[in-house]
Order: C-alpha cells, then structure tokens, then sequence
C-alpha cells in the first residue's frame, strides 16, 4: 500500500494563494496541489471550496493554464 503524506492544514490554502497571486497555474502547481488533496481520505468544506475556487477561476479566465 503507499504511503500517504500528511499535509499541514494550511497547505492547500497555500498552494491556492500562491495560483491566485501569480494567476497562473504551473504543470507543477498541479502535481502538488493534486497531492496534497489526493493524500487525504477526505476533504473538509474548506478544501471543497477552495477547489471550486481554483475551477472557478479557470472558468473565468482569471487563472490561465501554463507549462
């Protein structure tokens, strides 16, 4: 079985603020943020909602997608 990797709590809040600053999100932004919330069995409203915040902001075009 692997190994899961604990995230401290603020970590995808983190990585959501660092996307929204740059208003862009990296192949890597993407690999970490997928991460940090894949090690979880599961996600608390407030990661809901930060998702939602992230696909919200692709949908709008206030984040655009780079290599």
């Amino acid at each position: 079985m692997p190994e899961r990797v604990c995230t401290p709590p603020l970590a995808v809040e983190a990585i959501v603020e660092r996307i929204f600053e740059t208003r862009r999100i990296t192949r890597a932004d993407q690999q970490v943020f997928m991460s940090a919330l894949l090690s979880k069995d599961s996600l608390n409203l407030s990661e809901q909602q930060q998702i939602d915040r992230v696909f919200e902001g692709l949908r709008q075009g206030r984040i655009r997608v780079v290599d």
